[in-house]
């Protein structure tokens, strides 16, 4: 048979599912049909490999041969070549492969066994480690094979643990977008921050629309908010500071752009923002005028009408369809634009929809409260007072 009948008639097999009334059984059956073909692929790599057929091609790898002529990556190119290779070192995981009852994720690591804890002790627990396999997703083999490899060698978790803290580091540096965060914690500290980001990014109910990367990044703003509110315990309480550096005309005329400290130019859109919520120390001059005065403490929403606009709004973000705890406390008129910090002013918003108002997408209508896109259309319940209504009524 030749190789363009073979993949005809796995089309063909494939077609036939669309026989199948229930799409469950149809998705059962393509999986193992999926793990049987790549565990054709991955045998099929080992015989290359032994016969250096890719060599009579032209190429001085297998990965580069598997590369160019298949379109795989090089991460799926080194799964097929080490999977070949265990299933010649597992011959009793070749028939549950073909069957497709276990994956190439599975036999990764398999093959982590035989490389970190030890063939004979691999041969020793296979029927359990392939019973695992064929019964478990891959994650529940992997924490099986390291629990194993943790027994065989218990001296090395302590000496893990020490490399570990040699190589502790973390840092938060500035790029054109933003800011990137990288390092290495110690095992203990890592656990400490996993924890406490699992915490603060939990879903605020079943319908949070917040993807899990926004809730973490939500909950780690929310964290250090807590922290510079507060003050720093070497500060004797003083609340610390982001310094901006803005010309008074900035501020004026809505155009321009700023200083942060430590980070360098931002633009207007996100100075707005960082304003929006901030104390404003007047250090900027502008030119002819002196120093521009915009020292008012009464800024910021007071306590209580944080706690009246989290009322009013059942603890959600106003922003329409989008039920997101509120954190931001946003001036509707803009404190930069001459608006009060006035209880009828104020309105809540996740950070989501606080920096899509910056930013331009969305726009609070200053009489009617009513939410609009940037091409000036009405949002559907974009008026927040009809949640207030709703939550009055009930109460």
């Amino acid at each position: 048979m030749s190789s363009g009948d073979l993949a005809q008639r796995l089309r063909e097999t494939a077609a036939l599912l669309d026989a199948f009334a229930p799409s469950t059984d149809a998705l059962r059956v393509l999986e193992e049909v999926r793990n049987a073909v790549d565990a054709a692929q991955a045998q099929l790599t080992a015989e290359m490999s032994e016969t250096l057929e890719y060599e009579g091609e032209g190429y001085s790898t297998v990965t580069a041969w598997l590369r160019d002529q298949l379109r795989v990556s090089s991460r799926r190119a080194n799964e097929l070549v080490r999977s070949g290779v265990t299933l010649k070192q597992i011959p009793e995981a070749v028939e549950l492969v073909s069957a497709g009852e276990v994956s190439l994720e599975h036999v990764k690591h398999l093959s982590y066994a035989v490389t970190h804890v030890g063939p004979s002790h691999t041969r020793d627990l296979l029927p359990q480690l392939l019973d695992v396999a064929s019964t478990h997703e891959p994650a529940v083999l992997r924490q099986v094979v390291r629990t194993l490899r943790d027994a065989v060698y218990p001296d090395e978790l302590d000496q893990a643990w020490i490399d570990g803290m040699a190589r502790e580091d973390i840092q938060v540096n500035p790029v054109p977008d933003g800011w990137h965060v990288y390092g290495f914690l110690n095992s203990t500290t890592g656990a400490k921050l996993t924890t406490l980001l699992q915490s603060l990014s939990a879903p605020s109910g079943a319908d949070d629309p917040r993807t899990s990367a926004q809730r973490r990044v939500d909950g780690l703003e929310r964290l250090l908010d807590s922290v510079l509110e507060s003050g720093l315990p070497r500060d004797k309480g003083v609340r610390p500071h982001l310094a901006l550096t803005i010309d008074a005309s900035t501020l004026m005329n809505d155009s321009g752009s700023g200083e942060l400290v430590g980070f360098g130019t931002i633009g207007i859109r996100q100075l707005q923002e960082m304003i929006c919520e901030a104390d404003i120390t007047p250090i900027a001059t502008g030119g002819k005028d002196g120093v521009l005065d915009v020292g008012r403490s009464s800024r910021l929403a007071t306590p209580r009408q944080r706690t009246a606009v989290l009322a009013r709004q059942g603890h959600q973000c106003a922003s329409p369809g989008c039920r997101a705890p509120v954190v931001h406390i946003h001036h509707i008129i803009w404190w930069s634009r001459g608006g009060p910090t006035d209880l009828a002013n104020l309105i809540g918003l996740c950070p989501r929809c606080h920096r899509a108002v910056h930013a331009g997408a969305l726009v609070i209508d200053p009489t009617t409260h009513e939410f609009r896109d940037r091409h000036g259309r009405l949002l559907p319940g974009a008026d927040p007072r009809h949640r207030r209504r709703k939550l009055a009524h009930a109460s």
